[in-house]
């Protein structure tokens, strides 16, 4: 049975803490959406269920959460793990602490941790503040996402403003003293009443360390860097075996895809990187707002594209394109538009031949496994930091998938994910 139970709060997050654990040693199986009571649990180490409630209305997204903790628990779960955004997405109304509030009341911990960092991608944590390589979060560009806009770094100040309980802080100075250190830290701030502590972590010594210190704690929160400390607990526990390839896939043959939803700068960059090598499409849904002619105009271009070489078909755009057709749509319609017509694309692009298929942005990625008809992933190579290749099952047939955070990947990604070797 299952050792390790996450609950993500979007799918390319879900995938991030995947390839997290599948990367230190933990056979991984990311599930979509609540399971059932008669889904059975995967012969697998660790379960990520994966949640669309990022951006849900509050009392959703914290019901979903609460519903995937008791199917973990059902499963055997010994430790639980919300995984959210490395940049800490939310409002100041949540998702984040209330979510956190009702996993942490569910499993009577009365404390647990939070720490979005994640060094590999340039996610760091000082003072209570979060960077996003040397600029505060706050000026990194997440100030213009479109749903979550983050106007505040000091993550004590934001978590406390999305929860009744109170906030406090393990220091770079604590941490950097180690486990021990860290975790009497911890208890000091639990015994103090406070709810949460954002820990600072600006290495991966530093996750590795956090990690170790929760090792009794039945709920952690975080990014999926300090999930890195955790499969080595139930080693020493004498409850995680070796395995020597704990991401092993069977390969998929077929025509090669990306689709792009995610206007982050990381993404927008990747889009003009692979517009000079590959064949590129970008729609423009502002000039023409109807998902299901921008859905046929970019299969009608794709026909005589699809091979073993990618294609790449992107609906991203600059902050103020987005802000335009938000002003002309609204922003849910807006969201909703692009979504319903890349998850079309998605389904068109599969029934086309397409079985290695790339999706970048959270949201994208929830649409086109919901539109594919995915249920489990099975987690294999990792292409970047945060993004592994993934083998879907479900009622379709069988896929290579790449879910991509907006956020995350090199210049290069699209290119690179298709040189990955996915079977041993």
């Amino acid at each position: 049975m299952p050792l390790l139970g996450c609950i993500a709060d979007d799918f390319t997050g879900a995938t991030d803490l995947a390839s997290m654990l599948v990367k230190h040693g933990m056979r991984t199986e990311q599930l979509i959406g609540v399971p059932s009571a008669a889904d059975t649990a995967p012969a697998v180490d660790a379960v990520v269920v994966a949640l669309k409630s990022r951006t849900a209305p509050v009392a959703q997204a914290v019901a979903e959460s609460l519903a995937a903790l008791a199917w973990l628990r059902e499963a055997g779960c010994r430790q639980f793990f919300f995984k959210y955004c490395s940049t800490f997405d939310s409002t100041p109304a949540g998702n984040i602490g209330p979510v956190a509030d009702a996993l942490v009341a569910a499993t009577a911990s009365g404390f647990a941790l939070a720490c979005p960092a994640f060094p590999a991608n340039g996610r760091s944590v000082y003072q209570g503040h979060l960077f996003v390589g040397s600029a505060l979060l706050n000026e990194s560009g997440m100030e213009n996402h479109p749903l979550t806009p983050m106007k505040d770094a000091n993550l004590v100040r934001v978590l406390a403003h999305q929860t009744d309980g109170t906030v406090g802080l393990v220091p770079y100075a604590t941490v950097e003293q180690g486990a021990d250190t860290i975790r009497r830290a911890m208890t000091m701030l639990k015994e103090q009443g406070r709810r949460y502590a954002i820990v600072d972590a600006l290495n991966e010594a530093h996750l590795f360390a956090i990690g170790e210190a929760a090792a009794a704690h039945a709920v952690i929160t975080g990014g999926s860097g300090v999930a890195m400390g955790l499969p080595e607990n139930f080693r020493r526990a004498g409850l995680l075996a070796p395995n020597p390839d704990p991401g092993a896939l069977d390969d998929v043959a077929g025509h090669a895809a990306v689709l792009a939803g995610s206007c982050s700068r990381a993404t927008l960059l990747q889009i003009a990187t692979a517009r000079e090598r590959v064949p590129t499409l970008e729609l423009d849904p502002l000039a023409k707002p109807d998902a299901a002619a921008l859905a046929a105009q970019a299969l009608a271009w794709a026909d005589s594209r699809l091979g073993a070489a990618p294609v790449v078909i992107a609906a991203s755009a600059p902050p103020d394109r987005v802000a335009a057709l938000q002003a002309k749509l609204g922003r849910e319609a807006a969201g909703a538009l692009v979504e319903t017509a890349l998850a079309a694309i998605a389904e068109g692009l599969v029934a086309r031949g397409v079985r290695r298929l790339v999706v970048a942005g959270g949201e994208t990625s929830g649409a086109t496994v919901a539109q594919l008809g995915v249920r489990r992933l099975r987690i294999g190579a990792e292409i970047d930091p945060g993004v592994p290749w993934t083998r879907a099952e479900g009622s379709g047939p069988p896929l290579l998938l790449a879910l991509k955070s907006g956020n995350f990947g090199a210049p290069d990604f699209f290119l690179k994910a298709f040189a990955t070797r996915v079977a041993p």
